[in-house]
C-alpha cells in the first residue's frame, strides 16, 4: 500500500509585511517538503477586507523568492473561495452540528461580568442551542442579526500527537462553550476557513508557531463535524530576543525585505533562520541549503523558543559574504554604492564617480570591493567604506594625520617623504610600493609615524585598508595629489 504523499502549507495573512517569525514557519514547512518529497502550498488568508493589502501580499511572495522558498501550489485567497466554504458549512447546517445564535453583543458581555462575578472562565453558555427550529425560524423572519456556533462535546478528551511537543491532550470543556464558526451571510471565520482549505487542498501536516496551540482543539472538533480526516500537526517555538521578551524591531527584527535593503545576503538569511528552533546536532553554523534539507527532521526542533541573535546574524552573514566570488559581491555592492549616490551606472560594465565625473570600470570597483571583502558584515557598509575612492576632496580633521605623540613637523616630513618615495617609483606594482614603503617605514623610530600620516592622508579614515593598497589603486597621480593636500591642512 503506497503512502498518501506529504503536503504542508504556509498561509500568512496580508496584513502586514513578511516577518521573522513567519518567515521561520514558511522556511520550515518548505524544508519539510523537500526532505520528505512532498508539496509546499501557498495561500493567502485575506477574508479581512479591512487589513488585507495587495502591497503586502506582494511583499510575502517577493521576500519568499528572494531568500530561497518555492511553493509547488497556490498562491490560493480565501476570497475566492467562498463558494467551497458554504459547501461544506451549509453540510454541518443539514445535519444540525451548527445553529444560529442571535445572541446580542450587550447579552454576551453582560453573561461574561456574570461569570467573572462567579470566578467562572468566559463560556458561551448555550442559550441559543435549544431554540425550536420556529422559534430560529420567526428570528431570522423578524430580521434578527445572527452568527452560526458550532455544537461542542463537553468532557471529551481531544488528544493529538504533535512531532515536535509530543503528547498534547485538550479537555473540550476548556474551549469556551459552542463557538462562532461563521457569518450569517455564511462567510467563514478562522478556524472554520482553515480546516475547509487543509482538507481540500490536502494538506497532511500543519507546521505552525505554538501561538495557534489554542486553535488546535476547534479545528479538530470542525474536522469531526464535518467527518474528514485530521492532519499531523507540529507547532514550532516562539522566537523571542536576547533578552528573553517577545521579539520586536528593538532587538533587530525587521520585515525580511528589509534585511535585503540592509544588505544581508539570502543564503545568509536562509542559513540563519533554519537555526531559529532546530539543532542539527553539529558545532557547525554554516550550511548550505541543500545541506539543511539532507539534515532537516522536525523531531530536531527544539520544544523551548528560540532565540533571535542580530549579532549572530551579522556573523553568519560575513561569512557568506567572505566566500563570495569577488566578481558577484561587486554585482551585489554596486546597486548600494549607486543608491548612496557615489556611483552613477553608465551601462552594464561602465560606471561615473557622482562626485568627480571619472569614468570607472567594473573591474576597477571590483578591486576596491576586494580590500573591504574581509571587513563587511552586510553590503548596506559598503558606501561609507569605500566612498574615498570616488571623492574629489576627503573631509578629515588635521589632527587624524597625527601618530600618536608626534609633533606637527614630524608629520609634515613624514608625508613629504612619502610623496618623494612615490614620485620615484617607476614600476607602479602593488608589491613594489609595499617594498619600498616598508623599507623606509623600518628606517625611521617607528614606522608607523610614516605609514598612519600616508593612510589618512589618501583615504580620510580612522580606519581603511592598507595604505599601499590604497595607493596601488589610486594611481600615482591622485595618491601624490591626496599627500599634497593633506600637508596643505598642517
Amino acid at each position: 500500500m503506497s503512502l498518501k504523499k506529504i503536503r504542508v502549507r504556509f498561509a500568512p495573512s496580508p496584513t502586514g509585511n513578511l516577518h521573522i517569525g513567519a518567515t521561520r514557519t514558511a522556511l520550515f514547512n518548505f524544508l519539510y517538503a523537500q526532505k520528505m518529497k512532498g508539496e509546499f502550498v501557498l495561500r493567502i488568508e485575506d477574508t479581512d477586507k479591512e487589513r488585507s493589502k495587495e502591497e503586502y501580499e506582494d511583499d510575502i511572495m517577493r521576500s519568499l523568492e528572494w531568500i530561497g522558498v518555492k511553493w509547488d501550489l497556490g498562491p490560493f485567497r480565501q476570497s475566492e473561495r467562498s463558494d467551497v466554504y458554504k459547501k461544506y458549512l451549509n453540510k454541518l447546517i443539514e445535519s444540525g452540528k451548527v445553529y444560529p445564535c442571535f445572541c446580542t453583543k450587550e447579552k454576551l458581555e453582560e453573561n461574561r461580568k456574570k461569570q467573572q462575578e462567579r470566578k467562572e472562565p468566559p463560556r458561551y453558555e448555550g442559550d441559543c442551542a435549544s431554540l425550536s427550529e420556529e422559534e430560529r425560524k420567526k428570528m431570522i423572519e423578524d430580521g434578527m442579526d445572527f452568527v452560526f456556533r458550532i455544537k461542542v462535546p463537553q468532557g471529551k478528551i481531544v488528544e493529538i500527537q504533535d512531532k515536535i511537543k509530543g503528547k498534547i491532550e485538550f479537555n473540550t470543556s476548556d474551549i469556551g462553550g459552542d463557538f462562532v464558526v461563521a457569518k450569517k451571510d455564511l462567510s467563514p471565520l478562522y478556524n472554520f476557513a482553515c480546516v475547509v482549505d487543509d482538507y481540500d487542498m490536502g494538506v497532511t501536516d500543519v507546521i505552525r508557531g505554538d501561538d495557534h496551540i489554542s486553535n488546535t482543539p476547534k479545528q479538530i472538533i470542525i474536522s469531526e463535524a464535518l467527518n474528514i480526516p485530521i492532519p499531523s500537526f507540529a507547532h514550532l517555538p516562539l522566537i523571542l530576543g536576547p533578552d528573553k521578551n517577545k521579539l520586536s524591531k528593538r532587538h533587530g527584527a525587521v520585515s525580511l525585505y528589509e534585511y535585503k535593503e540592509q544588505g544581508y545576503l539570502p543564503e545568509a538569511l536562509f542559513n540563519f533562520i533554519s537555526l531559529l528552533g532546530w539543532n542539527p546536532g553539529t558545532e557547525e553554523e554554516i550550511y548550505s541549503p541543500e545541506k539543511i534539507i539532507e539534515m532537516f527532521l522536525l523531531e530536531k526542533c527544539q520544544k523551548s523558543p528560540a532565540v533571535f541573535d542580530i549579532e549572530k546574524l551579522k556573523y553568519i552573514n560575513g561569512r557568506y559574504i567572505r566566500s563570495r566570488k569577488i566578481e558577484q559581491l561587486t554585482k551585489d555592492c554596486i546597486p548600494f554604492l549607486v543608491k548612496e549616490n557615489i556611483l552613477k551606472e553608465l551601462s552594464s560594465n561602465n560606471y561615473q564617480a557622482v562626485e568627480t565625473k571619472k569614468e570607472v570600470s567594473f573591474k576597477e570597483i571590483e578591486q576596491i570591493i576586494g580590500l573591504y571583502q574581509e571587513r563587511l558584515k552586510y553590503l548596506s557598509e559598503v558606501g561609507e567604506l569605500v566612498d574615498y575612492f570616488f571623492k574629489e576632496e576627503l573631509e578629515y580633521e588635521k589632527e587624524l594625520l597625527f601618530w600618536k605623540n608626534a609633533e606637527e613637523e614630524e608629520i609634515k616630513k613624514s608625508i613629504d617623504k612619502s610623496i618623494k618615495i612615490l614620485l620615484n617609483i617607476k614600476e607602479w606594482e602593488k608589491e613594489k610600493i609595499e617594498e619600498i614603503l616598508i623599507g623606509e617605514a623600518n628606517r625611521m623610530k617607528n614606522r608607523g609615524l610614516l605609514l598612519w600620516p600616508l593612510r589618512v592622508a589618501v583615504s580620510g579614515k580612522k580606519a581603511s585598508a592598507s595604505p599601499f593598497d590604497i595607493v596601488y589603486l589610486l594611481g600615482k597621480e591622485e595618491a601624490l595629489n591626496r599627500l599634497k593636500k593633506a600637508l596643505k591642512k598642517l
